[in-house]
């Protein structure tokens, strides 16, 4: 990636950013992207990010007004991202109740939809069939990926879910790897799992629920092969265009399951249905829209691998945010295992590039 812009380029607001990554082109086919922060990781190494826009010459939406004048380190904006994913996974367990888990996670993806659509109204005419079932598939994995999470936050520690979650990046990171001493990083990664699984504990101090933890494992594999489709989908769509027609394919799939669930939350005698879609709608900013905008602008001034490796740290942000935002305390083994996963994902990504 290249070195930071020069001096004078000033770093955009999260809103002129939002406007600004949703309007990039297509990266170099690459490396795809990593935990849910993030529709494209990055080019290929040795490409470039796009230039920026001569001085005076505003390249979003949004007028000059909105534009900070102070520049935003690269690390932060990405430390942001990553804080307001887990922030926006927190504050949707709340809403479990009254929603119901399927029809929260619908009302998310909607949302998130409606917002995708309407900034980059993707056109489609000019894509391939391969490329729009691709999108399609894409969509669907991020649907399995976004329920199954949410039914594991409901029923174990956001920081033990996210670790389990995390090994689908990881396992995809270790299998290109081709290299005979990543093996030693798997091994890390699964004595962590053992310590999470076998030694960790539930909310209510007890053993981990085996429901929540077949989740967490479902979640880790359609976290793997929603990295896999986002490759190609982020190199056969312009800019953000392929994640508005995912985002849109996922809410229709879990349509059929969360539609009925959102419906009877909303009309339940006593609720208050614009209070609830408000508070939908808001954590969907947080996920995904704010924290993509945020990580690509990142991107467009920080080498990859430094990015990959602050990513690593998102099962501890994770479980940072879980005990800040809903209180969940983990104990030694969690926390062990956890900082397990976190020195595998690191170590392969600081060794897989040498």
């Amino acid at each position: 990636m290249p070195s930071s812009p020069p001096s004078e380029t000033i770093a955009p607001t999260p809103a002129a950013a939002v406007a600004e990554a949703l309007a990039m082109p297509p990266a170099p086919q690459g490396e795809p992207a990593g935990e849910r922060g993030s529709w494209r990781r990055g080019g290929a190494p040795g490409s470039t990010a796009p230039p920026d826009a001569p001085p005076g010459r505003t390249t979003s939406r949004f007028p000059k007004v909105l534009r900070r004048p102070e520049r935003i380190p690269a690390p932060l904006l990405c430390l942001t991202a990553m804080f307001l994913v887990q922030t926006g996974i927190a504050l949707s367990k709340p809403l479990f109740g009254p929603l119901g888990v399927s029809g929260t996670t619908f009302l998310r993806l909607g949302f998130a939809a409606v917002i995708l659509l309407a900034v980059t109204r993707p056109r489609l005419r000019d894509k391939r069939p391969r490329d729009l079932a691709a999108a399609a598939l894409l969509g669907v994995a991020s649907a399995g990926m976004t329920f199954l999470f949410a039914g594991a936050i409901d029923r174990l520690p956001m920081g033990t879910a996210a670790t389990i979650e995390f090994l689908g990046p990881l396992a995809v990171a270790l299998v290109f790897a081709r290299r005979a001493s990543h093996l030693l990083w798997a091994l890390l990664a699964a004595g962590g799992v053992v310590l999470l699984t076998l030694l960790g504990e539930g909310g209510d101090g007890g053993g981990l629920d085996p429901v929540g933890l077949l989740y967490a494992f479902g979640a880790a594999a359609c976290y793997a092969a929603y990295i896999l489709f986002t490759d190609k989908v982020g190199a056969a769509f312009q800019g953000f265009q392929g994640l508005a027609v995912s985002m849109t394919v996922g809410a229709l799939a879990l349509a059929p399951f969360g539609l009925g669930q959102a419906w009877d939350g909303l009309t339940a005698p006593g609720a208050s249905p614009l209070t609830l879609l408000a508070a939908v709608a808001g954590v969907s900013l947080l996920l995904p829209v704010i924290p993509y905008a945020l990580e690509m602008t990142a991107l467009r001034r920080m080498p990859q691998r430094v990015f990959s490796v602050l990513v690593s740290l998102e099962p501890a942000v994770s479980a940072l945010v879980g005990l800040v935002v809903l209180g969940q305390l983990l104990g030694v083994p969690q926390l062990a295992g956890i900082g397990c996963v976190v020195a595998a994902s690191v170590g392969a990504t600081l060794t897989g590039r040498r």
